[in-house]
């Protein structure tokens, strides 16, 4: 993981890159603003706190404005940084985790851990642009895969990448999870207690609840995997029971 301020300046860096170029290629100021704020948006998605993703969504829109080179913009134009980040991260959603996506092969072996029948439905709650989706199909070919997401724009990414799953825009905590078999979360260690929390009211008894990287510290996980250094994966099953 790069350390702060790193993803902040590479960020401004593709920003101003995207921006040059488009310009170069001979798109307007507006064009080539709204291609590098996309792109600025997508990455500002990763920073670990709200903070650090305005930091970083901000500081090309900012730039461009002190050096001058933002002068034929009109004046409503600005507040499109604003308006990206309430659209890739809405407010409701700010206290879930940003962006990282599942690596790839992190998910090798679930199948056997937590083995299911055909046409069983598999969740990837928070799916993000897809990559756990296609890490769950890969395990379960014959399942009915789904994604949750709530991000509208990056739900409409998923869908369009992940044409074999059922790519929904949902908030994880309000949907009802009583007809999953199975869970999948790359979430945050503090969602932990909430997401079992919910996973012991609604599954139901045999069903799994699957964790990358964090563990739900006090419950006893039926089996772990790590075919990622560094990226465990938890595998829990209804009734969880306590340490």
């Amino acid at each position: 993981m790069l350390i702060w301020p790193l993803p902040a300046l590479l960020t401004w860096a593709l920003a101003w890159a995207l921006f040059a170029g488009g310009r170069a290629a001979g798109l307007g100021v507006v064009a080539a603003l709204v291609i590098a704020l996309l792109a600025t948006g997508l990455a500002a998605w990763t920073g670990r706190t709200p903070w650090r993703r305005l930091f970083m969504l901000a500081g090309f829109p900012l730039s461009l404005l002190v050096t001058g080179a933002a002068g034929a913009l009109p004046g409503w134009l600005w507040l499109l940084p604003l308006a990206l980040l309430l659209a890739l991260y809405p407010l409701g959603s700010w206290g879930d985790a940003p962006l990282f996506p599942t690596p790839t092969d992190a998910l090798n072996g679930l199948a056997g851990q937590a083995p299911l029948p055909d046409g069983a439905v598999v969740v990837d709650a928070g799916c993000g642009l897809g990559a756990g989706l296609v890490a769950l199909q890969a395990q379960y070919p014959r399942a009915q895969i789904h994604g949750w997401e709530w991000s509208w724009p990056l739900a409409l990414l998923c869908q369009l990448r992940c044409r074999f799953a059922r790519v929904r825009r949902a908030d994880i905590w309000a949907r009802d999870w009583s007809g999953c078999d199975l869970v999948y979360l790359f979430q945050r260690p503090e969602s932990m207690p909430r997401a079992l929390e919910k996973a012991a009211v609604e599954l139901r008894p045999g069903a799994w609840l699957v964790s990358l990287e964090f563990e739900a510290l006090g419950w006893q996980p039926r089996a772990r995997l790590e075919t990622v250094p560094g990226k465990p994966v938890w595998l829990y099953q209804v009734p969880f029971k306590r340490r």
